[in-house]
């Protein structure tokens, strides 16, 4: 789940539609407030890029339980205010930010002094995102500079959560940039930052929710299911954009993702679909498994409704 941020890409993205058949979100229906059990969760709307007038009142007009939102404005220019993140909450939404823990993009506020100071942990670019590094993220500078920052500007806006994204970067790096470590020692190092981001977060706030997203292996380790409250998982059934998830990596992630449920973990599906009957039977799959679903646009800068 990345965002693309630079101008002309703003403006291609201006000319996002909803596909046919899919009825517009009600503006003016009345909002639920979130449930008391977060396992009732059934509906979320992500939204990372594209705030319609650089503000969030279309994510407030819409009847979501739960919106993920970049922790900065459109992911580079500035950072969103308390009193924005209170008037989405105002509106019967529970929060959370989203961030990367294992990766640092090039267009964030933080990455010029990050890696202007840091240069030895910028380990790799990222040959899929051009623009994206992978970071040493076990790296004591890593959490002072870039993890807690982070956490204390959402604690301090009024999230409810984080939504963290890259943990798969354990998986992506190539081992050869790490000399002497292993795929485990990276996935035990992965596991290892989501417990202390959760530890510190709770600690700050009691109750505020930490969301990996993807990698749903990592609950074989030690101490990842009690850190965790939710999970993001990404392209269960529909990967950018319409395609059904048939590779062989599909099953597992599903299956993984189906544990993390039984345990009592909210689970927030996305899916990326245009055609009407893709996302009917993506709205379908979360009823059945009981996932807090949303089907959206790969870019994830415009508002869809919810299934409904």
């Amino acid at each position: 789940m990345r965002t693309i941020l630079i101008t002309c890409c703003l403006v291609m993205f201006a000319g996002c539609f909803t596909p046919a058949g899919a009825k517009q979100p009600d503006r003016t229906r009345a909002v639920t407030p979130p449930p008391d059990n977060p396992n009732a969760i059934t509906n979320a709307v992500v939204q990372l890029q594209g705030y319609k007038n650089g503000n969030l009142d279309e994510l407030a007009r819409g009847p979501y339980q739960l919106a993920v939102i970049d922790l900065a404005r459109d992911a580079s220019a500035s950072y969103f205010t308390a009193n924005e993140i209170s008037h989405l909450k105002q509106s019967g939404k529970r929060v959370l930010a989203y961030f990367e823990i294992g990766s640092m993009e090039w267009f964030r506020p933080d990455y010029p002094g990050f890696r202007r100071r840091n240069p030895d942990l910028i380990i790799s670019e990222w040959r899929d995102w051009p623009g994206e590094y992978f970071v040493k993220y076990w790296d004591q500078r890593w959490w002072d500079e870039a993890i807690k920052p982070r956490v204390d500007r959402a604690i301090a806006a009024g999230f409810d959560g984080i939504f963290l994204d890259t943990v798969v970067a354990y998986d992506e790096i190539d081992l050869h940039r790490v000399p002497g470590e292993t795929r485990n020692d990276l996935a035990v190092k992965m596991v290892d930052l989501i417990r202390r981001i959760s530890e510190y977060a709770k600690a700050a706030k009691p109750g505020f929710w930490i969301f990996p997203l993807n990698a749903p292996e990592l609950q074989r380790y030690p101490g990842y299911i009690s850190a965790i409250d939710g999970i993001g998982a990404e392209g269960l059934f529909f990967q950018a954009t319409d395609l059904p998830c048939t590779e062989d990596f599909c099953a597992p992630k599903l299956k993984a993702t189906r544990a993390l449920r039984r345990a009592g973990k909210i689970v927030l599906a996305v899916d990326y679909a245009d055609r009407h009957e893709n996302i009917a039977s993506a709205c379908r799959s979360y009823r059945r498994e009981h996932f807090a679903g949303y089907v959206t646009v790969r870019d994830l800068d415009e508002v869809r409704p919810p299934c409904p």
